[in-house]
């Protein structure tokens, strides 16, 4: 079993940012800048705004944060984001889900305009997805992907099964791994909650990709022996013996799992750092589009 690495690989990739932002710098030309836009006080979504603020100052880039209380208006929230869309200072752009019940994400998503999509869930963007033209890929997928490529893991006519078909990371990264490309030329079967005998099609796999939400959904009778295993899966489960008074958990249960597989990821350092780095490459990209 190799233990795939995803914090090392994202520290390779800010790395590899860094330089080129000093290359930027060196040049004279405009350094990257992110805006994130929180609601509310979720405890997940102001860590991972945090994060998002941190990793932006490591490689250099300047960065915004606008917080918001859950009580805003979605019209002022629209309002904020068209200013936003017009600030040519600005690269990228994204708003931190989940948003309040009285604020609709599509409309959120799809007031953004797409040029500073860095999060890549722009209906525009989705479709230049579909049809294999450049564009912002959501960074979870991305970040798969990257994984895969870096790791050497052979994908080309493996059977590659996903659990979850939201367009956050289920759909994009089944058209990434079943494109004519490499990391890609994948076979892949979508599973979810409708599905029937989901074991059937997770014990053929090659290649597993666990983004179904539900902490260790996926089980070792599931698994066939030497399959990659890339678990998407961060939800808190409460645990006393902790001292946040929970731990995170991913979609995989990695301790049982794990001794069948020739690749896993665990949970923290797997897929959850390269979601950040691949964030910052489409930034990066926004940036150089102009």
């Amino acid at each position: 079993m190799n233990l795939i690495d995803g914090k090392k690989i994202a520290a390779q990739i800010k790395e590899e940012i860094a330089n080129e932002v000093l290359a930027i710098k060196s040049q004279g030309r405009k350094v990257p800048h992110l805006a994130v836009i929180l609601v509310g006080k979720d405890g997940g979504s102001q860590t991972y705004v945090a994060n998002k603020v941190k990793s932006c100052a490591e490689v250099g880039f300047f960065s915004t944060k606008i917080e918001y209380p859950e009580t805003i208006s979605e019209g002022e929230l629209l309002d904020k984001i068209r200013e936003i869309n017009q600030n040519s200072d600005i690269d990228g752009l994204l708003v931190q889900l989940p948003l309040p019940k009285h604020i609709s994400e599509e409309k959120v998503l799809e007031t953004i305009a797409p040029e500073k999509d860095v999060d890549g869930f722009h209906a525009v963007n989705m479709g230049k997805l579909v049809a294999g033209l450049p564009t912002f890929v959501p960074a979870t997928p991305a970040g798969i992907v990257e994984l895969l490529k870096r790791y050497n893991i052979p994908t080309e006519s493996k059977h590659c099964v996903v659990l979850g078909r939201s367009h956050i990371v289920g759909t994009p990264v089944s058209l990434l791994l079943s494109r004519k490309s490499n990391p890609g030329n994948c076979t892949v079967t979508i599973c979810h909650s409708k599905t029937k005998d989901i074991k059937q099609y997770t014990s053929q796999a090659d290649i597993i990709i666990a983004a179904i939400g539900q902490p260790e959904f996926l089980k070792a009778d599931m698994v066939r022996e030497g399959a990659v295993v890339i678990d998407v899966g961060t939800t808190r489960v409460s645990d006393p013996n902790s001292s946040k008074g929970w731990v995170l958990k991913g979609d995989v249960a990695f301790d049982e799992v794990a001794p069948k597989c020739s690749y896993i990821t665990p949970v923290p350092g797997g897929v959850g750092p390269m979601t950040i780095a691949m964030l910052l490459k489409n930034t990066l990209q926004s940036a150089k589009n102009k």
